[in-house]
């Protein structure tokens, strides 16, 4: 397969009453395009995906409340940690972004796929 010849779909999925990691599944596949019969994983042979109303996403459990993200300034005392409540009141599609970028493989393909994902609230 070459990468001149791949055609490129837009696929809009809609967020609203779907659990994130499960939407975020099925985007990272439409992205990295495993469900075409020709998939190879050395070639980007994608879609753009489109997600709309990620504000209205369900959260299972008490992950809301309970899970942080964290992030480190590599300095001594340096840890950052935000509760998934506050990011998703700030920025809903913030929280998706960081469900879908975690189930992506972690090579140089990564940043391409990311170009092709839109996030609407």
């Amino acid at each position: 397969m070459k990468t001149e010849k791949i055609k490129r779909n837009i696929i809009e999925l809609d967020a609203t009453d779907q659990a994130v990691g499960r939407l975020a599944s099925k985007v990272v596949m439409t992205l990295r395009g495993k469900y075409k019969p020709g998939f190879v994983p050395h070639i980007d042979s994608g879609d753009q995906v489109v997600v709309i109303n990620c504000g209205k996403v369900k959260f299972t459990g008490r992950k809301l409340v309970q899970k942080d993200f964290h992030h480190h300034s590599m300095h001594p005392g340096g840890l950052k940690t935000v509760s998934m409540k506050k990011v998703f009141d700030k920025d809903a599609t913030k929280v998706m972004e960081h469900a879908i970028y975690g189930m992506m493989p972690k090579n140089r393909h990564r940043d391409q796929l990311m170009k092709r994902l839109t996030l609407k609230a």
